[in-house]
Order: C-alpha cells, then sequence, then structure tokens
C-alpha cells in the first residue's frame, strides 16, 4: 500500500512557466492533472488548444481574463471555467493583483499543446 500525504504549495514539485509565472503540481498523471498556478500582473500566456485535453480553471486570487474560441471571460474569485478540448484559449492577468488559479486537465496537457 502507498503511504498518502498532504500536498500544498509549499511541498509540490515547482516550475516556471512562460514570462515569470509560477506552477506547482498538486496531481502530475497521464489521465489527469491539477496544478496551482500563480500569473503576475500584466502576464500572459500564449494563444493555443489542446487536442485531447480539456481544461477547468478555478480562481483562487485576482480575476483571469479567458478568451475561448473569440469571447473573453473575467473569472474572478471562487468561480471556474471549463475550456475543451480543441478550443483555441488564452488567459491574461489583467487585473490589479498577481493571479493565482487551480488548473485542472484531463488528461495531462503537457506535450498536447498547439500554439495559435
Amino acid at each position: 500500500m502507498t503511504a498518502i500525504s498532504a500536498i500544498s504549495g509549499n511541498n509540490a514539485e515547482h516550475y516556471k512557466w512562460e514570462n515569470g509565472s509560477d506552477g506547482w503540481y498538486l496531481l502530475n498523471s497521464d489521465l489527469l492533472s491539477v496544478i496551482q498556478e500563480r500569473v503576475p500582473l500584466r502576464e500572459s500566456e500564449c494563444r493555443h488548444f489542446h487536442n485531447n485535453s480539456q481544461q477547468f480553471f478555478y480562481v483562487l486570487s485576482g480575476t483571469a481574463q479567458i478568451e475561448i474560441s473569440g469571447i473573453t471571460y473575467n473569472v474572478g474569485r471562487g468561480h471556474g471555467i471549463h475550456i475543451a478540448a480543441k478550443e483555441a484559449h488564452q488567459l491574461k492577468n489583467s487585473g490589479s493583483v498577481d493571479l493565482e488559479f487551480l488548473f485542472v486537465s484531463e488528461p495531462m496537457s503537457h506535450g498536447d499543446r498547439v500554439n495559435t
């Protein structure tokens, strides 16, 4: 039997992405990925889509501006948004504080990204 331990941003594997954004793998498996991410003020990711992965963003603090297939959504603290596979999207932090959110992907989205 495998020992189970609690995980947080304090003890999870950390990585950097884009221009100064951070991610912490809370669950890192091929079938399901849960990541806590932080995006500094005025930073964004490249517009892209995933061939196989569906994703869910849940905002912990700040406001995420997420463009999905040409429609822009402002997602605030305590709210989330689903992005289906093959839908082009881009996340931005155009708010006044760092954006922190949980990013859930099924299956794992790394290696499945196509920039547009």
